[in-house]
């Protein structure tokens, strides 16, 4: 391969990005636990320099590394969304970490790797470069969800995500070792063309049949990314096991990466095949759908509640990547977006409350949040019913859009299936409002608020987003659709 200036300068974000991450980690050595700001700022001062490197060119679509890195509209919106809530959920996660005694910069640098294997995961234009995104993600969420060591609940989260993860990873690079046999190529513009040529009439079939088992084992490492069923098994129990600043962080940019991953390998790669991969994922969809909502009923823990929702909404993801076209895509990106917005709210109000040898996890640790604080309740009402798809809130117009794309692709069954358990799902969510509305305090003092000022105007702007967002939507649904070449 041969390298140039010009490929240097494409990953300029990600250049810049690593960079700044081995100066944070040069500066920590020397910042002693109770200057532990500086670390803060200077991360949060990478994320916006990094966004504002990524905004000055969201349109053209070129390559680097002879195709290996991918710059285009879809990578880019991907990239401002991942980058603004990875800093939204370090200013969170600020308060609750120092108060645990877990605001090290390993924290911080941990964050910030992953946020660049993301980076490198949407932009991947090769089996390659998807593996190394998605390893680095992976190894830093690994490590990030361990970081309490003194919490039995934390290492054994640590130790099923990655030993599950090492899973789906192998069964990921096994189905691409497959497409490279029936190929002879990691570039995934040149898959793309071997495989239209494979599957057309006189098509070799030994390669068809290496291309079919590759599909399938890289549909399950992405099944597995997003969390669907049947490879949800360790999503409840990170969630859960995680301290709430790492399960925040888990639970919403990842989500958006995953998408990336399989827009680059389903559509990219894999697009002659799209009728084979859009009928597993539509029973991915119907399975993750049935299940996330129905389990989300019984628990009594807010975080795994939290979890079984998370299953249930990745179902209305592949609503529309099962769509198979630029519009059912832009669709299920829009649906990532909002997910990820709408859930920063739920997450970051379970971090208001808690404290020092209180989490906040349960749900009755919600009762009577009306009396003790109006607006706090308010907010996290508003994010259980956009998550419901209340309308006019931000989360029933994604709903909406991705029922579109199930129905326009001619699968009516799937989007009766999503409108039914999206109905019953209402039920857990309203129940939290119900808890904080209704029910008696155990403590009827005033809540006593963290004195992080950042957090709860942040975490305002986040909620009052949700209304704001619902009613003017049109511009993002607009990048979304220019992302994917369509008009706006």
């Amino acid at each position: 391969m041969n390298f140039s200036l010009h490929d240097l300068i494409l990953l300029l974000p990600e250049d810049v990005l690593v960079g700044s991450t081995c100066i944070i980690l040069l500066v920590d050595l020397f910042v002693k636990q109770k200057q532990r700001a500086l670390t803060h700022w200077l991360s949060l001062l990478a994320l916006i320099v990094t966004i504002c490197l990524v905004l000055a060119d969201t349109d053209s679509a070129r390559t680097a590394f002879n195709g290996a890195f991918i710059h285009d509209g879809v990578a880019a919106v991907l990239k401002v969304f991942i980058l603004a809530i990875t800093a939204t959920v370090l200013v969170y996660s600020r308060s609750y970490m120092r108060d645990r005694k877990l605001l090290v910069g390993e924290f911080y640098l941990l964050c910030l790797f992953a946020t660049l294997g993301m980076m490198l995961l949407v932009s991947a234009g090769s089996l390659v470069m998807v593996y190394l995104g998605l390893e680095l993600f992976a190894l830093a969420t690994y490590a990030l969800v361990a970081i309490h060591r003194d919490s039995s609940r934390a290492s054994e989260a640590a130790m099923k995500y990655f030993v599950l993860g090492a899973l789906a990873s192998g069964m990921l690079l096994f189905g691409m070792s497959m497409i490279y046999g029936a190929t002879g190529t990691l570039d995934l513009a040149q898959i793309h063309q071997a495989v239209a040529t494979a599957m057309a009439a006189g098509g070799n079939p030994h390669h068809q049949v290496l291309l079919a088992f590759g599909m399938v084992f890289l549909v399950v490492g992405i099944g597995f990314k997003f969390g669907v069923v049947p490879f949800h098994m360790w999503l409840p129990d990170v969630y859960e096991g995680s301290p709430t600043a790492v399960t925040i962080f888990i639970g919403t940019a990842p989500k958006l990466a995953a998408f990336g991953m399989a827009y680059r390998l389903l559509d990219a790669g894999l697009g002659g095949l799209s009728p084979d991969w859009g009928l597993m994922l539509a029973v991915l969809a119907a399975l993750s759908l049935i299940l996330g909502n129905v389990v989300a009923i019984v628990q009594t823990n807010i975080k795994r509640m939290l979890a079984y929702s998370t299953i249930s909404h990745v179902g209305f993801l592949l609503l529309g990547l099962a769509n198979g076209t630029p519009s059912g895509f832009a669709a299920a990106m829009f649906y990532a977006i909002a997910y990820a917005i709408m859930t920063t709210v739920a997450f970051g109000v379970i971090l208001l409350l808690a404290r020092t040898g209180f989490e906040a996890e349960e749900i009755d640790d919600f009762k009577g949040l009306n009396q003790r604080n109006p607006w706090y309740a308010f907010i996290m009402a508003l994010s259980m019913f956009s998550l419901a798809g209340v309308p006019p809130l931000f989360g029933f117009f994604s709903k909406l859009l991705v029922l579109k794309a199930a129905i326009d692709a001619g699968m009516m069954w799937l989007a009766i299936i999503a409108i039914v358990f999206a109905v019953i799902g209402c039920y857990y969510y309203l129940r939290v409002v119900k808890v904080m509305y209704f029910d008696a305090p155990a403590d009827k003092t005033a809540l006593q608020l963290p004195q992080d000022l950042p957090l709860r105007w942040l975490l305002s702007i986040n909620g009052v987003a949700l209304i704001v967002l619902g009613v003017l939507w049109g511009p993002l649904i607009g990048w979304c659709y220019r992302a994917f070449g369509l008009p706006s």
